[in-house]
């Protein structure tokens, strides 16, 4: 017998007892289904079993870590669903692109059209597995079998991963003898997956599942188009580029050509700068306002973007939203009784629309500067008249929302969405969120500015999501245009800045299981030194080192 403590109370079990016998001995609090299991700090699949005393934590489906084993466990039997009724004969590929609000964009490659019949064979098939309940099998074999494994079934990207991989044992997943390789856990069976959807978006199709809040729930379906047409866009230039995967970007820097990919990334975001300037110059906007989530590069962006405006006549002028803030004692607290820097009454908007409105009718102006020392607004004798050829580039989390400039005519606003789109995927079948890209560099850059340590930096992450959630994507589509500061080799640069961060985690803390995922996931990259990249890089605002003092 062995003692296990949950929820403060010990009980004790045979040895050898599932984590997910266990499980069924307790009701969810939260909405949701238990699906992993934290044992000592440390996450374990509930197929797992109990060998020795511990303290257990189970994970439902609501929070983050359970939430992605739900979309591991779904992707998995979406798979196995459409190699079983179009046949791995007719399939050269089948890649998960991106997220699409609570939808993941895959993109199939195989000889017959997608049609909304297929989508429904696809959907009945996979309610067929959930209905038989059937056991996600784990094995571990030698990396060098897994390579040829998957050279076999035709899986390329995956053969080409795990060439660069160190370690020499790999876990699979099998679902009836359909096998894969998935970065992360896996649920106990597919029973528990019975919430999503099945539907077609031109040549590709949309796998619909529950948000974190609502895990039985599948919500309506509207497609972000321009978000869509975005994460398109970057993925069609990533393939034309090879390199759309850690595999191909590894390859290239194992052939020499990282330099090279560099600068040709760099290039192109400059071109898609320039023509978000000429159409800024063509309409005749006064305002540019300027949003997007937290590490987007939003800062960086907005002063190259004034260069190019300045190449098309025009004098544009940086405007800091952050320099509104409401003094700090009067900062809105959030439902855990923390400052909600994120929340739009955090912000002066009296005073934002007081002073953009005197400006644009072209009155001289005092701007303040916030100083986040002291937590008071400051007036240094920063004065501003607009001129005809002047233009306000105003960059803030708020931006796309017209409350925030409430008085200011719509007519005179340009909106710029900007975020970190990365349309590099581990393989075929893993993609890489954005979010995980974003605290990256939000990890590296805190560390270096503000001396936060990498437990600091998590700790924060799930308040900064949930202010985004909240404050910007609900906006994203009023954008006139967005901007993807994605770079597509970024990741093995970030690497060596980011893995002391990470490792400086202790065990003993909650944000360990975060920092460990983290590392994981850094190890699929080869590290690239940071000398190559250009000192007006997006990047550079995150490393260090740019033209601009960010």
């Amino acid at each position: 017998m062995v003692k296990v403590e949950i929820d403060g109370i010990i009980k004790e079990y045979p040895k050898g007892k599932s984590f997910l016998e266990i499980s069924r001995e307790y009701t969810p609090k939260d909405g949701g289904d238990f699906i992993l299991a934290l044992v000592n700090n440390k996450l374990r699949e509930l197929t797992k079993k109990v060998e020795k005393d511990c303290k257990i934590r189970f994970v439902t489906t609501s929070e983050d870590a359970g939430h992605k084993t739900y979309t591991r466990g779904m992707i998995l039997v979406f798979m196995k669903a459409i190699y079983s009724i179009v046949g791995r004969e007719n399939i050269t590929k089948v890649s998960v692109e991106y997220s699409l609000k609570e939808g993941i964009y895959c993109q199939p490659n195989m000889k017959v059209p997608v049609t909304k019949e297929l989508t429904d064979k696809i959907k009945a098939k996979m309610q067929e597995y959930v209905t038989k309940d059937l056991t996600f099998a784990k094995k571990t074999i030698g990396t060098d079998d897994a390579i040829e494994l998957f050279k076999s079934y035709g899986m390329y990207d995956k053969e080409k991963l795990f060439r660069y991989r160190r370690v020499s044992k790999t876990n699979i997943y099998s679902l009836e003898g359909f096998e894969d390789y998935y970065y992360g856990y896996m649920p106990p069976s597919t029973g528990m997956l019975a919430w999503f959807d099945v539907i077609p978006k031109e040549d590709g199709i949309v796998l619909l599942l529950p948000d974190g809040k609502t895990p039985k729930e599948i919500k309506p379906f509207e497609v972000p188009e321009k978000l869509y047409h975005t994460l398109k866009e970057s993925n069609i230039w990533a393939e034309t580029m090879e390199i759309d995967t850690v595999g191909a970007l590894n390859e290239a820097i194992v052939a020499g050509r990282m330099n090279e990919l560099i600068l040709t990334q760099e290039m192109f975001q400059e071109m898609k700068i320039g023509e978000i300037a000429a159409m800024i110059k063509e309409s005749g906007k006064k305002l540019v306002m300027i949003a997007g989530p937290s590490s987007s590069g939003k800062t960086t962006f907005s002063h190259r973007l004034s260069i190019q405006l300045k190449t098309h006549g025009l004098t544009p002028h940086p405007i800091g939203v952050d320099n509104y803030f409401v003094e700090r004692d009067l900062t809105p607290l959030d439902e855990y009784g923390k400052p909600n820097f994120e929340a739009l009454e955090a912000i002066d908007t009296e005073s934002f629309n007081r002073d953009m409105t005197a400006l644009l009718a072209g009155k001289t102006v005092e701007l303040p500067v916030f100083n986040f020392v002291t937590g008071h607004r400051e007036y240094k004798g920063d004065f501003l008249t607009l001129g005809p050829n002047d233009i306000l580039v105003i960059e803030g989390i708020h931006g796309l929302n017209d409350k925030l400039s409430y008085s200011l005519p719509k007519e005179s606003k340009f909106k710029i969405y900007i975020s970190a789109l990365t349309a590099l995927n581990i393989d075929e079948h893993n993609r890489i969120p954005t979010t995980d890209l974003r605290l990256l560099r939000r990890l590296v850059r805190d560390a270096r500015t503000r001396g936060a340590d990498g437990a600091k930096t998590i700790g924060m992450w799930p308040s900064v999501r949930r202010g985004e959630e909240e404050n910007i994507f609900p906006y994203q589509e009023e954008a006139d245009v967005m901007f993807n500061s994605a770079l597509i080799y970024e990741l093995s640069i970030l690497k060596s800045y980011a893995e002391p961060v990470l490792f400086g985690v202790r065990r003993d803390q909650e944000e360990y299981i975060e920092a460990k995922r983290m590392l994981k996931f850094l190890d699929y990259f080869l590290g690239v030194n940071s000398d190559v990249v250009p000192k007006h890089s997006i990047l550079k605002e995150f490393i260090g080192g740019s033209c601009f003092n960010v």
